[in-house]
């Protein structure tokens, strides 16, 4: 599989990343064989980069993936990145806070039974910690050698060039972030408004998660709900159902239009438009079994042509008014 370097750093990683969101979950995700065969069928294919979380299935993930390393995998060719900040409080969602950071880090390391993780992602910007604060944590992480490179997740557009910037400001003392992880796909572009220019300006590289849609663009939906799909479980429906509507079908059905014309599956039209996407990394794939994973990783060989990524971006496209368009010539 490719590499591809991580933002404007030295960092390396495969160009499709491994996602373990089900992991740890008995009803959704893959048990600790499901788990080691994925793992598995992702290095043998080339794959390097895993991501996961301190709150995937409430640690479990992490335990679960440090339990397979060096026996699916070997520990050296993998880079593994893991996130904090996110807490179980009702009343306070995100505690970005450098003794919370620091600690849950700590935690994540004993869990996944490494000394260090190869990027370490803030999970989400905390309103509650004045952001030199969150950001301090990343580099005494990385100055203690428990994390190699650090990033950032769901930082909206001045959040993420607010703490790229402050991080540039002091070159060799501060860690520049390396990447932030938001969700986009064909059925989710709403980065490409700010997030995404911020990102290429900064040199900061853009890891998208859900890159099929939360599964829709695979096109399972498209004559009902599968038995055994995300959108038929009792804790994932709610995270399918936005992307269920008629806007997201006619995209479905384009996807799939192409997909046939081009005598590959919808999956891999799908996967194969965001990986190419100006900007971006590695898209992060889950899957529940690793049949489905190959399925994604098959997308290596498939570039499409420039026609078909026209018709693509056309027919999924933003509406973007003021201040996002472009009226000088108005």
């Amino acid at each position: 599989m490719e590499q591809r370097h991580l933002g404007r750093t030295g960092l390396r990683v495969s160009r499709i990343g491994l996602g373990t969101l089900t992991w740890g979950r008995s009803a959704e995700g893959p048990d600790e064989a499901g788990a080691a065969e994925q793992l598995k069928t992702f290095w043998e294919a080339g794959g390097t980069f895993v991501d996961t979380a301190d709150v995937y299935g409430g640690g479990e993930a992490e335990y679960l993936l440090g339990q397979l390393i060096s026996g699916a995998a070997p520990r050296r060719e993998l880079v593994i990145a893991t996130k904090s900040g996110s807490v179980r409080d009702p009343d306070r969602r995100f505690d970005c806070s450098r003794g919370h950071l620091l600690a849950a880090l700590d935690d994540s390391l004993a869990r996944l039974g490494t000394d260090y993780v190869d990027l370490w992602q803030v999970h989400a910007f905390d309103p509650g910690t004045p952001l030199e604060e969150t950001l301090q944590a990343l580099d005494l992480a990385v100055s203690s050698g428990r994390a190699r490179y650090a990033g950032v997740a769901g930082f909206s557009g001045w959040q993420l060039a607010k703490a790229a910037t402050w991080q540039l400001a002091a070159p060799g003392l501060r860690t520049r972030l390396a990447s932030t992880q938001m969700e986009y796909s064909l059925l989710q572009r709403g980065v490409e408004r700010e997030v995404l220019p911020a990102a290429l300006d900064l040199g900061v590289g853009l890891l998208p998660s859900s890159p099929l849609g939360r599964g829709v663009l695979t096109g399972k939906y498209r004559d009902g709900t599968p038995a055994d799909s995300r959108a038929a479980s009792d804790t994932l429906a709610a995270f399918v159902d936005p992307y269920l509507d008629d806007p997201a079908s006619r995209i479905v059905d384009a996807v799939a239009t192409a997909a046939q014309g081009l005598a590959v599956t919808p999956l891999q039209v799908a996967l194969a438009w965001i990986r190419d996407r100006p900007g971006v990394v590695a898209p992060i794939v889950g899957a529940r079994t690793a049949e489905q994973l190959g399925a994604a990783l098959s997308v290596e060989a498939l570039s499409l042509p420039e026609e078909i990524c026209r018709a693509l971006d056309d027919v999924s496209a933003p509406v973007h008014r003021y201040p996002d368009q472009d009226w000088s010539t108005l």
